[in-house]
């Protein structure tokens, strides 16, 4: 009995000293991808994106936010990765004022923080993927001054609080100024919240039934197929993103232009990023601009195709 037992300790120092554990495998790096909200469809194409990065870089990519617009259940999901000690945080930013603090405090934690599609310009963040959203929102407003010959009224939809959305009526109402037979007459905060677009959308229509245009800075009416029916024909309607709910009320005529953005991207390139930061390599500049997609009557065949080329024809 004696030697057996003997036999059985001289094997374990055998394996500890030959390196026979765990200890020494290499950590596989995990990375936290954190999206506005759940319920906003476009995001579901990060995770897609993100898993495809994970899948090549061979990390571990954790998808999480929360399930509606929620700027403190945001930070309470942020605050747990920082806690777990993630290896880097991908974040599109519901409020860049009151992320901010929270962010800093994650790079102060060692953990390197890349946003995308919506910014925190002012914090520590290494890098930020998306849109120039300024850019864009003149692109929305030069193409409705075009779409009402340079005179008529406007309606904005917006959500107030989030870097990107601010920028896009920023660059909007720029180029709407310049036009002195255009007026812009409201603005409505949705609150990101696409059940509260459909309810805006009727009271604006009813109050403002010469309105014309429309133009939303997020996708929320182009979400389902039922928040543009108080619209009426003669109003032009201008919006953000081009998912296939998107697409179909184009080629309806409900929507006349639609901006789209490089969703999958949003996942990939913030991982990659990241994960080129944790092997020494950061990141050749601050902001990358993903560029942007405008897509009309006169393009939607070849976008659509497009489209079905990255999705593996869904």
């Amino acid at each position: 009995m004696k030697r057996v037992v003997l036999a059985g300790v001289l094997l374990m120092l055998g394996v500890v000293a030959c390196g026979g554990g765990t200890d020494d495998a290499p950590k596989k790096l995990r990375f936290a991808l954190i999206p506005k909200s759940l319920d906003i469809p476009v995001f579901d194409y990060a995770r897609i994106g993100g898993e495809r990065a994970a899948a090549a870089l061979g990390v571990e990519v954790i998808y999480r936010g929360p399930d509606r617009p929620d700027e403190l259940r945001q930070k309470e999901i942020l605050e747990s990765f920082i806690t777990q000690k993630v290896d880097g945080i991908a974040i599109s930013v519901l409020s860049a004022t009151f992320l901010t603090p929270t962010i800093d405090r994650a790079v102060e934690a060692g953990i390197p923080v890349v946003t995308w599609d919506s910014d925190a310009p002012d914090s520590k963040r290494a890098a930020f993927y998306g849109v120039d959203d300024f850019e864009s929102g003149q692109i929305m407003g030069e193409e409705t001054a075009k779409l009402l010959g340079g005179k008529g009224t406007v309606a904005f939809i917006t959500s107030v609080g989030a870097n990107n959305l601010q920028r896009r009526l920023d660059g909007a109402r720029e180029v709407l100024a310049k036009y002195p037979g255009i007026t812009v007459i409201e603005t409505y905060d949705i609150k990101e919240d696409s059940v509260r677009t459909g309810e805006i959308i009727a009271t604006g229509s009813n109050r403002y039934p010469d309105l014309g245009a429309w133009i939303s800075v997020g996708g929320w009416p182009v979400f389902s197929a039922n928040a543009l029916a108080p619209v009426p024909p003669t109003t032009k309607f201008v919006s953000f993103d081009t998912v296939a709910s998107a697409i179909s009320l184009l080629r309806e005529g409900k929507v006349q232009v639609l901006l789209g953005q490089k969703y999958f991207g949003w996942g990939e390139e913030p991982i990659r990023i990241l994960h080129g930061i944790k092997n020494g390599t950061p990141p050749a500049t601050t902001i990358v601009n993903s560029g942007v997609d405008v897509v009309t009557m006169a393009n939607v065949d070849a976008y659509e195709a497009s489209w079905k080329a990255l999705t593996g024809g869904k």
